[in-house]
């Protein structure tokens, strides 16, 4: 029941994060004042994670503002916002960290002229193995290491809200890494040791239930559940997000909106779609809902023809409604 918001930048200082988490009317002011209007229910998730040290699982339809609510409370706390957008075939090398073999194999290029010298006073295989053992360390030290969003997140001294976006489009065995990495908020990387995290970071999972998720994921997280909003808190995230926009217009645009997801249709609008048509009905300068504009902007809110044909016959009804609701 929260608006998404536009991508911002993230403030690189985090003044007031410890303001900004001493309470859930904190968080709610906090998450307000970067244009992300959260009900209790969201702010409360956020309040317990940080405190409990506890992943949230967001989970409901598209649209709703389950991704932005991690990017506003990144720019809210003043933290790096790390994110992972997951995808079938994700593995720990996109995930965690991979070695630079391309740096390492310039480096070896650059350095065979030094790699000679090393080996050229050793008598016996075994003396050749030691010196280049030795030799090998440096190229798997830090040095040579890419770090990947959990990584990342692990190494940001200020804090981090660590965003995994749609963990359903992974695999089952990608969730066995998460729950291993966030068991303790570290990753273990074999030829270097341990690396934990200076500041356990915010972390936020989104999914759109495209697949049902592990129990294991589930215990391990707080669940929360972000579904399409009331008409009067709809109305409150458009007033704030589309500044401007008539009140009677505002009212018959809700109206709409809420009408049409009841229709039988496979991609209801989400609230990111009902503000793109706020935005646009007042590009277009609209005083009042009309069938014609209704029918020419449809297009802002469906995103499937199928679902447009479906509605057609519909709209005068649906207009008429709106107009006098």
């Amino acid at each position: 029941m929260n608006a998404p918001v536009a991508p911002a930048a993230i403030a690189s200082t985090p003044v007031t994060a410890p303001a900004a988490l001493s309470s859930i009317e904190a968080i709610t002011a906090a998450l307000a004042s970067v244009g992300y209007i959260a009900n209790r229910q969201v702010a409360t998730a956020v309040y317990l994670a940080h405190h409990l040290r506890k992943p949230v699982l967001i989970e409901g339809p598209a649209g709703v503002g389950k991704t932005e609510l991690a990017v506003s409370a990144a720019k809210a706390l003043g933290h790096a916002l790390i994110r992972l957008q997951c995808y079938e075939g994700l593995d720990d090398s996109r995930a965690l960290y991979e070695w630079q073999y391309g740096k390492q194999l310039l480096y070896t290029q650059i350095l065979k002229e030094k790699i000679g010298q090393l080996m050229a006073d050793a008598d016996t295989l075994g003396q050749a193995y030691t010196k280049l053992t030795g030799f090998q360390d440096l190229f798997f030290s830090r040095d040579f290491l890419q770090p990947r969003p959990l990584l990342q997140a692990m190494e940001q001294a200020g804090g981090s809200v660590l965003l995994i976006d749609e963990i359903d489009k992974s695999e089952e065995s990608f969730e066995a890494l998460l729950l291993e990495v966030l068991a303790d908020y570290q990753v273990t990387v074999p030829e270097i040791g341990t690396i934990k995290a200076q500041v356990p970071p915010l972390v936020i999972l989104t999914s759109n239930n495209t697949r049902e998720l592990g129990d294991a994921l589930k215990r391990r997280c707080l669940h929360l559940h972000i579904g399409f909003p009331e008409p009067a808190f709809e109305q409150q995230v458009l007033r704030a997000r589309v500044p401007g926009i008539d009140e009677a217009l505002l009212k018959q645009l809700v109206h709409f909106v809420q009408a049409l997801r009841q229709e039988h249709i496979r991609k209801p609008p989400s609230v990111a779609e009902s503000m793109d048509w706020a935005r646009t009905l007042l590009l277009l300068h609209a005083g009042a809902l009309d069938e014609t504009l209704v029918r020419d902007t449809l297009n802002v809110l469906l995103k499937r023809e199928s679902d447009i044909q479906a509605v057609q016959a519909r709209l005068p009804q649906l207009t008429r409604d709106a107009l006098s609701a």
